[in-house]
C-alpha cells in the first residue's frame, strides 16, 4: 500500500530510496514493482544491512511494515539515524518495547505516525462528530462488538500472528484499532481494564468435529484438506503464490499452517470491561468465527443513543465469503423522546471504508489536504495508549485480575508525555 501510493500517486512529491526486507524473494519481488521504468531501479538490503541501507541512503522517513514484535527495533535504530517513522498498527506489542520507543523518542526528537486508517473513514468520523457535538449528550457506556468472519479471522491463524510473542494476540494486533477509536471517539484514555479470553474454535477438537482427523501440519500437504473449509490454496492465487509459496526455500516460512494446530498460542475469543478516565465505561467483544465481518457499536448519552454497525468485505485471504459481497454501513440517532432516526452515512471509495486514500493523501501531501480538524494523524503517545488496553487486556486474562493502567505504567518506568 505505502510502496504503490509513493510511485503512483505521489510520485512528484516522494521517492522511494530503498527497500529491506527478511527474505530476498519478497525482496525481489517489491524491487521490481517499485522500479520506474527508464531508471536503475530501487536499491535493495537484507534485513541485517538495515544499518547500512540509512548510511548509504539516508532517507527522511522509514516505513516500518514488519511483523508486530520487530516494530520497537526499526522505530528506535531510525531514530537514532535521524529518521521519522511511519509505522503500521500495532505500535508495538508489549510495555518493554514501548518503553524502548517512548525514550527513543524523548532522547531523538524524531516523530512517528502510526497508521490507524479507521480513523479516516467517513462514517467513522461522522461518528467523531456527533459525539464531539453533544448530540447524545454526555457519553456514559459503550458496547462494542466486533466481528472477524471464517476468512478473515482464520487467516490470524495460520499465519506468524498465532503466537502471542510475535504479535501480542488478537487483543494487540487487531484490537489496537477498535482501542484506538475508543480513545479517539470519546477524547480520554484507558484507565482500568478487566478481561477474560480463550481459544474455543480454532482447536484441534474442531478439527475432528468437522471429521478432519488426519490433517497436516499445512494445507500445502494436507491429505484432507479438499474437504476442509478453511484451506488455503496458494497455488491458485497468484499474489499469494508470488509473496510466499514462492518465496519458502529462502527463509521456511510458511503461509498456510493449519488453523487448528494444537501449538496456537493465541485466543480467539474475547472480551473486556475498560473503563476510562472521563468516567466511560466500555463492554467490547471481539470473535475470530463469526459468520459475518464487521462491527457493531452503541454509544450510551443523557440524551439519547448511537447505533453504527458496518459489514465489511476486504482483504485478500484464502476461502471465500458467503455472508456479504459489499460493505454496507449504517448510523442510527435516538434522542429521548424523539423516534430513531437513520443517518445519511457519508462515503468514499477505497479499502477499509474508503479510509486508506484519506489517510495517505494526509501522510504524503498534507499541504494537498484541507486541514484535519478531527486531529486523526496518531503519534507515539496515541499509538501506545491503543495498545495499553490490549496490554492491559492480555495481563488480566493471566491473572484474574483487573489491571490499572497508571500502576502497569509505573512499575516499567514509562511516561506519556508530548
Amino acid at each position: 500500500m505505502f510502496r504503490d501510493s509513493v510511485i503512483e500517486d505521489y510520485s512528484d512529491k516522494h521517492e522511494i530510496v530503498a527497500l529491506c526486507d527478511s527474505n530476498p524473494h519478497r525482496l525481489s519481488e517489491a524491487a521490481q514493482a517499485a522500479s520506474v521504468p527508464g531508471t536503475n531501479g530501487v536499491a535493495t538490503y537484507l534485513a541485517e544491512d538495515f544499518d547500512r541501507l540509512i548510511a548509504e541512503q539516508r532517507p527522511d522517513t522509514v516505513v516500518v511494515a514488519t511483523p508486530d514484535f520487530l516494530h520497537s527495533d526499526y522505530i528506535v535504530r531510525a531514530f537514532e539515524a535521524g529518521c521519522d517513522v511511519i509505522c503500521e498498527k500495532p505500535l508495538t506489542i508489549d510495555l518493554s518495547r514501548l518503553k524502548m520507543i517512548i525514550d527513543a523518542q524523548k532522547r531523538t526528537g524524531r516523530q512517528v505516525k502510526v497508521t490507524f486508517n479507521y480513523r479516516y473513514s467517513p462514517a467513522r468520523t461522522q461518528i467523531r462528530e456527533l459525539i464531539a457535538s453533544g448530540a447524545i449528550g454526555t457519553v456514559t457506556a459503550v458496547d462494542f462488538r466486533w466481528h472477524l468472519d471464517r476468512v478473515h479471522g482464520a487467516d490470524y491463524f495460520r499465519r506468524w500472528h498465532r503466537q502471542k510473542e510475535n504479535s501480542g494476540g488478537l487483543l494487540v494486533h487487531k484490537s489496537t484499532h477498535h482501542f484506538d477509536l475508543l480513545n479517539w471517539w470519546l477524547g480520554t484514555v484507558p484507565t482500568q481494564v478487566f478481561a477474560s479470553g480463550k481459544r474455543v474454535f480454532y482447536r484441534p477438537e474442531t478439527a475432528i468435529e468437522f471429521g478432519l482427523e488426519d490433517r497436516g501440519r499445512r494445507c500445502a500437504d494436507c491429505p484432507v484438506a479438499h474437504k476442509c473449509d478453511f484451506e488455503l490454496n496458494m497455488a491458485e492465487d497468484a499474489a499469494l503464490k508470488s509473496l510466499y509459496l514462492d518465496a519458502e526455500a529462502a527463509d521456511g516460512y510458511y503461509r498456510d499452517l493449519c488453523v487448528f494446530d494444537k501449538e496456537i498460542g493465541i485466543e480467539d475469543t474475547m472480551q473486556a470491561h475498560i473503563r476510562y478516565a472521563s468516567g466511560v465505561t466500555a463492554n467490547y467483544t471481539l470473535t475470530a468465527y463469526s459468520p459475518w465481518e464487521g462491527l457493531e457499536i452503541k454509544f450510551q448519552g443523557t440524551k439519547g443513543d448511537i447505533t453504527h454497525r458496518h459489514v465489511e468485505v476486504h482483504g485478500v485471504f484464502g476461502g471465500e465469503r458467503a455472508h456479504a459481497d459489499e460493505d454496507a454501513i449504517t448510523t442510527e440517532l435516538h434522542l429521548a423522546g424523539e423516534q430513531p432516526r437513520m443517518l445519511e452515512v457519508p462515503k468514499a471509495k477505497g479499502h477499509h471504508g474508503g479510509a486508506d486514500p484519506v489517510m495517505l493523501g494526509y501522510i504524503f501531501d498534507p499541504e494537498g489536504m484541507e486541514p484535519d480538524r478531527f486531529n486523526r494523524a496518531s503519534d507515539h503517545v496515541a499509538g501506545a495508549w491503543s495498545i495499553l488496553t490490549g496490554i492491559a487486556a492480555n495481563a488480566s486474562i493471566e491473572t484474574g485480575s483487573v489491571v490499572e493502567i497508571q500502576a502497569m505504567l509505573r512499575a516499567r518506568g514509562i511516561q506519556l508525555e508530548r
